[in-house]
């Protein structure tokens, strides 16, 4: 398979201007002005107008779906391929949550093999809220060894539903990830859910003061309590990453405000990123502040949110990009992902001047064309 994609303004994050865009098979081939190319078979899309980006990474959302605090029947149901292709998500990181009982690893290995295969790029963090953590071979070291998708491991910290783990365990599960990963060439992160409880932060930059390398710590939910997200600004400055939901709630306005709050306290932009929670559970209350009932929380809210960031907000698309993008992929070191270049996984999203989608592409297979989704899930009608 070869296209050719003309005359797309491309943001790759980085601004390049009005160029084309040549991919063969799942691979971009080459970035230029005017190129031209003589291939068996090859297509062209005249993509004049229109804004290229790379395609979107969300590093959490509940794949195999969440929620259960309410008994069964608040179990959210599963992701369908369909809802990443309609916001140009085209690669996630899958997370288990509360239910450690009925939603198993095992299964979220599943879904995540199961995504891989329907056409996007898929990985997953092993365990849920729990310490000690639930694990596919008993041991945290050797699912990052034997299971390529197992990119770290996911606690909960701070949250009323936690196992409220000491410095020490932490430390001693920070090292076995690091060790695990340093075998199996990977990064290897502890992604740690917080809620309203204070009092990780100061943990974690303890142990990096220790001589811990802060890189592995990943704390997500930063700003859903005000003093949850003072600590994360802390955080960031010192050098750790700060990821902010776009689903729920958010304690500085919208999580494009909390974007903005973090650029201006310092912390480089390059530190930042916006994950969805998707398919999370969302309590629905009634005017008197009542709980009626309960949604699924969408896979949508990042892109509504970077589309915030550029609009209302005025943060150059340069900045702004690289934090459902480049950010996140190097920081989970995601080689070839989040970036419109040369040799680069062929993940691409097309928009209009308003910022509507037009074209995506994942792993150089069209899934959404003139607006259309036209690839779906195995069991989506």
């Amino acid at each position: 398979m070869a296209l050719l994609i003309k005359n797309a303004h491309v943001y790759a994050p980085d601004d390049l201007g009005v160029v084309d865009v040549l991919v063969v098979n799942k691979q971009i081939a080459a970035v230029g002005k005017d190129l031209t190319v003589t291939m068996p078979g090859l297509e062209t899309l005249e993509a004049k107008g229109l804004i290229m980006t790379p395609g979107f990474i969300d590093q959490h959302i509940h794949v195999t779906g969440g929620g259960g605090e309410g008994g069964p029947k608040t179990r959210t149901p599963e992701l369908v391929l369909s809802e990443l292709v309609a916001c140009g998500t085209t690669s996630v990181v899958g997370v288990s949550g509360t239910d450690g009982s009925s939603r198993s690893i095992a299964n979220l290995l599943g879904k995540v093999r199961a995504l891989q295969t329907e056409g996007v790029s898929a990985w997953m963090y092993t365990s849920n809220y729990a310490y000690p953590p639930t694990t596919l071979t008993n041991c945290v070291r050797d699912d990052l060894y034997f299971v390529p998708e197992v990119l770290g491991v996911k606690i909960a910290m701070g949250d009323h539903r936690s196992s409220f783990p000491t410095e020490e365990e932490v430390l001693r599960l920070l090292t076995q990830i690091r060790v695990g990963a340093m075998v199996a060439g990977k990064l290897g992160v502890l992604h740690i859910h917080l809620g309203n409880i204070v009092g990780p932060f100061d943990m974690f930059l303890d142990i990096a003061k220790k001589g811990f390398p802060i890189q592995h710590i990943r704390p997500t939910h930063c700003a859903r309590d005000l003093k949850v997200f003072e600590g994360a600004i802390k955080f960031g400055l010192a050098g750790g990453y700060v990821d902010i939901t776009t689903g729920g709630s958010c304690a500085v306005g919208t999580p494009a405000d909390g974007i903005v709050e973090a650029l201006k306290a310092g912390v480089p932009a390059d530190h930042l990123s916006l994950s969805s929670d998707g398919h999370g559970s969302v309590p629905r209350f009634n005017e008197k502040g009542e709980m009626v009932g309960l949604g699924v929380g969408g896979v949508a809210c990042n892109l509504r949110d970077f589309k915030r960031l550029i609009g209302e907000k005025g943060v150059p698309m340069t900045t702004a990009l690289p934090m459902v993008t480049r950010n996140i992929a190097q920081a989970l070191r995601l080689p070839g992902k989040g970036e419109i270049k040369e040799g680069c996984c062929a993940d691409i999203n097309l928009f209009d001047e308003n910022m509507e989608l037009v074209h995506v592409f994942a792993k150089g297979r069209q899934m959404m064309k003139d607006s259309e989704i036209i690839v779906k899930g195995t069991f989506e009608l």
